[in-house]
């Protein structure tokens, strides 16, 4: 986990509908500094998109999000992802992810499923939907009861609210896909992409 998210601080979340798209959208993340990437599994794209960016942009390091269920983290496994993210989390789907022992983050809502997820061995996890669940004030609660937990807050957050996020001590990075706009990857302007990309990795924690 350390090795691939040490110096992490803002993770792409990527839904790729065409597997032409994802490499050179790859290629764009990864020249602004955003090296860490998600591609969620809601598209019958997503596989062969993981398998094409680990192949062809190495400097790229490729997870795979929106694992429901424990087959769908043999798929993301299949495909090549070196880490695996989950919107909540039940017992069979945590045993299936820390059994590949690649680095795997469940989601969890509230504080019930953070202890039950730090009772499976789970202690950095995904905090989803963020916004809607309060945000930052949230976030904020939850770190003196939940000593040793990280979060990494997905949904609804963007440049301006990412900040604030990060200006909290159990967050070490932030999710999301502000800088990969649908219209701009659906009418493939890398430019763009990468401009606004430069601006996410320009985030710091603290």
């Amino acid at each position: 986990m350390d090795e691939i998210f040490e110096q992490t601080v803002v993770i792409p979340v990527l839904t790729i509908e065409s597997v032409d798209d994802a490499v050179p959208l790859a290629r764009a993340l990864a020249r602004a500094g955003l090296t860490r990437l998600e591609v969620t599994l809601r598209t019958e794209a997503a596989p062969a998109a993981i398998a094409a960016i680990t192949r062809l942009v190495p400097e790229a390091v490729v997870g795979a999000g929106t694992l429901l269920r424990p087959t769908d983290i043999t798929r993301a496994v299949e495909a090549g992802a070196r880490f695996l993210v989950s919107p909540g989390f039940t017992p069979s789907l945590v045993a299936a992810g820390l059994t590949t022992g690649l680095p795997y983050i469940p989601g969890v809502a509230t504080p019930s499923e953070t202890m039950a997820a730090r009772e499976l061995g789970c202690s950095f996890l995904k905090f989803f939907p963020a916004a809607s669940l309060g945000g930052p004030a949230t976030l904020a609660a939850l770190a003196p009861i939940f000593r040793g937990v990280a979060f990494c807050p997905t949904g609804g957050i963007t440049q301006e609210t990412a900040p604030q996020y990060l200006r909290l001590p159990n967050v070490p990075m932030v999710g999301g896909g502000w800088m990969v706009p649908a219209s701009d990857v659906a009418a493939r302007n890398w430019d763009r992409v990468e401009t606004l990309a430069r601006s996410a990795a320009s985030l710091r924690r603290g």
